[in-house]
């Protein structure tokens, strides 16, 4: 995918978070899993409240949206996508691959 394109690899989303602008990250996974790992300051909103609560999103800011391994995230991606959110990408690999490349701290289910 390209710099601008609907997805984004965690080693990408890792620079653009030590940047000024950083994306919001939008978790959408239920609230067990996050009980196992969270990224810190991400936005948790369950897939499935995604529709009733798109008020919550920002329109000024780029959204990178998160899941356990991408399927969850890639969806909601689309959805928002026809929403007319412009800027939203999904993470490639979701938070497995965070923990696995960017933060081995982080528990792995």
């Amino acid at each position: 995918m390209t710099a601008d394109g609907p997805e984004i690899d965690v080693e990408t989303l890792a620079r653009l978070r030590r940047a000024d602008k950083a994306p919001v990250v939008l978790d959408v996974r239920e609230p067990r899993e996050l009980a196992v790992c969270a990224l810190e300051d991400a936005l948790h909103i369950p897939m499935g409240e995604v529709p009733a609560r798109l008020g919550e999103l920002p329109a000024d800011r780029e959204i990178v949206v998160m899941c356990h391994h991408g399927v969850r995230s890639w969806q909601v991606t689309q959805f928002l996508r026809h929403q007319g959110f412009d800027n939203v990408r999904n993470l490639a690999g979701g938070i497995d691959a965070w923990a696995a490349r960017i933060d081995p701290a982080l528990p792995r289910y």
